[in-house]
């Protein structure tokens, strides 16, 4: 028997499975408190734009400072700033949003070993939630906008899944930007090389879906370009 049947042996000696359905059953309810809780408090807040990136870019990263530009200058443009709530990319974003005298709003999540949130989100918009899954559906239902800094995994999933929702329809389409070309373009390039023209998994027209630049004029004049041709509205 392998240490992962074990621990499944164990589990099942100490509960019954009755016990773990009403268990699966109630967990129900924290889900929703999560959804309920997001649902009136972002639902007040106004536009806003949603910025990536990792938690790890220290303040004296190019990076750092370039999220803390786009940010103070989308809050010049009337935009809120949403970031994870956490260090790094998304303290330099709320920083800007804070300089900006903008909405700064932190959606973040309780982990074990990480994130407290930053100090420059608004008070009455931090949102602590226990679910990966539903502080998602917070940053695509009340954002208007993904601007997106080099980041890792949990970089990739959120962009990825912005794609896909709007790829199938799902959600109305808005700005995805993706800033640092040097950081973008080798993904960028696979994309194109192996997932559109040799294993067609994508269509020509998916690549229309992100924008890269480099400079935070540059990530702020392409939600602004967007917006001139589409009302603001809530994306489900």
């Amino acid at each position: 028997m392998t240490s992962g049947e074990e621990r499944i042996k164990e589990a099942f000696e100490e509960k019954s499975w009755q016990e773990i359905k009403v268990s699966d059953s109630w967990q129900v309810f924290k889900i929703l408190s999560e959804f309920v809780e997001g649902f009136e408090k972002l639902s007040r807040i106004g536009p806003c734009v949603s910025v990536f990136g990792s938690a790890r870019t220290q303040p004296d990263n190019k990076y750092f400072h370039l999220a803390e530009e786009i940010a103070f200058r989308l809050t010049q443009r009337g935009y809120g700033v949403i970031t994870g709530g956490g260090p790094g990319i998304m303290e330099a974003a709320n920083m800007g949003a804070k300089k900006g005298h903008g909405k700064s709003v932190g959606i973040n999540i309780a982990l074990p070993f990480e994130q407290e949130s930053n100090l420059f989100i608004d008070p009455d918009k931090l949102i602590t939630f226990d679910y990966f899954f539903v502080r998602k559906v917070m940053f695509m239902k009340y954002a208007q906008g993904f601007i997106v800094l080099p980041g890792g995994f949990g970089t990739f999933d959120e962009l990825f899944e912005a794609i896909t929702l709007i790829q199938t329809g799902k959600i109305a389409r808005f700005p995805i930007i993706l800033v640092g070309r040097e950081y973008w373009t080798g993904l960028v390039a696979w994309i194109k090389e192996v997932m559109l023209q040799k294993e067609h998994n994508i269509s020509e027209k998916d690549l229309d879906l992100f924008t890269i630049v480099d400079t935070a004029e540059d990530a702020v004049r392409e939600i602004d370009h967007f917006y001139s041709k589409y009302m603001l509205k809530p994306n489900f």
